[in-house]
């Protein structure tokens, strides 16, 4: 039997966070030596933000009025970004204890935020214990099926790894999860997290656990803990296949992202035409679940240091994000204009001693103005669309009992301040 995607998904307003570079709170003290907070991030530097850090700044949060925070991971792990995981049970010392997660999710619950957090199940790191076991005992040890190994004995840090990881890396090997032991940890995981609170999770590469019973077994046992929790996932291409109603109630909507980018982006753009067809095919009609729609992420360069990026076309962007159906995400820092190329730049340090100036930001008080629009109307959250393309003018409609709400695009982007309009009737 399908099952649908949680109701509270439809009026959420996301804002994602990438835990070491947000805040650093002088209320938790982690042991060892971190870069100055104004430093420009590499590969491999810390900079010690903790969960102390986000929970003395979800006021400025909620100030925003997004009510759900999706957090990158926060298990122990030796790299700054923590998809490298070694304890799926542990908080990374780093960022703190379970007594800090614990506060950060009660208060943020008093506030009215939910918290997802991420999954890495598809792999882990070399230091996580049952790979390290490989590495000790060779073909004896208790854990050689958890793992996907040609040939004895390992090779971790010399010459091309002689096991499957993702993409390559040998730092991160994959899991086997045709192993009844290592779906049970995974599950057991989850359920783990679950218990402790949160409200859901955002799965990174589930297509590479290319398995759909597993995902299946997942959302049964996830769902049976908190039948309200959102599971969504990282799919970059066509996500018909995982929206079934039996295994996400989600999926990251990168086909929004690329033809925003295409569109007004990009050196040689599409034409509007083109941008239509796109956009029509990233919200097709009956589709299961609520999709979390985002302009920017750990994972991309930030709007503002895009080719032919400009205070207009990031307007026209964000009033698309906001006026179509699914789940908005704000990638953190993007509200004050951060700029950040591609990976690691884009994972720069949120400028809270600039926050005053920042705000002064014309983006800051547009974004603001989108969500409290989104928040005020139930058109934007939960209407029908309708996308038309007449005469060179683009037209996004959302109606929702008796209340209607046009977006409407001039194709020609000749003046992009004023290329497009928002109107509303019968609210």
């Amino acid at each position: 039997m399908k099952k649908s995607a949680p109701a509270w998904v439809k009026d959420a307003i996301f804002y994602q966070i990438f835990p070491d570079r947000f805040c650093r709170s002088g209320k938790y003290n982690a042991v060892g030596k971190f870069v100055d907070w104004k430093t420009r991030p590499n590969r491999e530097n810390m900079f010690g933000g903790n969960l102390a850090g986000i929970t003395d700044k979800l006021n400025y949060i909620k100030s925003l009025g997004v009510n759900a925070i999706y957090l990158c991971p926060i298990f122990k792990s030796n790299s700054n970004h923590r998809y490298h995981t070694v304890d799926y049970f542990e908080i990374d010392p780093v960022l703190g204890t379970l007594e800090d997660f614990d506060k950060l999710v009660s208060k943020a619950h008093k506030l009215g935020l939910r918290i997802i957090l991420d999954g890495v199940f598809n792999h882990c790191s070399r230091g996580f214990f049952q790979f390290n076991s490989l590495m000790e005992l060779g073909e004896e040890s208790p854990y050689r099926d958890w793992f996907h190994v040609h040939s004895w004995p390992i090779r971790a840090y010399q010459g091309k790894p002689n096991y499957e990881c993702w993409w390559g890396y040998p730092a991160l090997p994959k899991f086997n999860t045709d192993c009844k032991d290592v779906r049970e940890y995974l599950f057991s995981v989850a359920e783990y997290w679950t218990r402790r609170g949160i409200d859901g999770w955002r799965l990174d590469v589930p297509n590479e656990i290319d398995d759909d019973s597993f995902w299946q077994e997942f959302r049964r046992r996830v769902k049976r803990i908190n039948k309200d929790a959102y599971i969504v996932g990282e799919i970059w291409d066509e996500p018909s296949r995982w929206l079934q109603g039996d295994q996400f109630d989600g999926v990251m909507n990168y086909p929004f992202r690329k033809a925003v980018m295409a569109y007004l982006f990009e050196n040689a753009p599409i034409d509007t035409d083109e941008f239509c067809k796109r956009l029509t095919a990233a919200f097709p009609k009956d589709r299961f679940g609520v999709q979390m729609n985002l302009l920017g992420s750990h994972d991309t360069t930030r709007l503002a240091s895009l080719p032919m990026s400009s205070f207009d076309r990031i307007k026209l962007a964000y009033a698309l994000m906001f006026f179509l159906p699914g789940t908005p995400c704000v990638y953190y820092g993007d509200e004050i204009g951060m700029e950040g190329g591609k990976d690691p730049d884009n994972r720069r340090t949120f400028p809270w001693d600039t926050l005053p100036q920042a705000k002064k930001q014309p983006v800051y008080a547009f974004v603001k103005s989108l969500i409290a629009l989104r928040n005020k109307n139930a058109v934007l959250r939960q209407g029908d669309l309708k996308i038309a393309l007449e005469n060179g003018i683009l037209t996004i409609s959302r109606n929702f009992k008796g209340a209607h709400a046009e977006l409407r695009i001039d194709g020609s982007l000749k003046n992009c301040e004023k290329a497009f309009s928002i109107t509303f009737d019968g609210i």
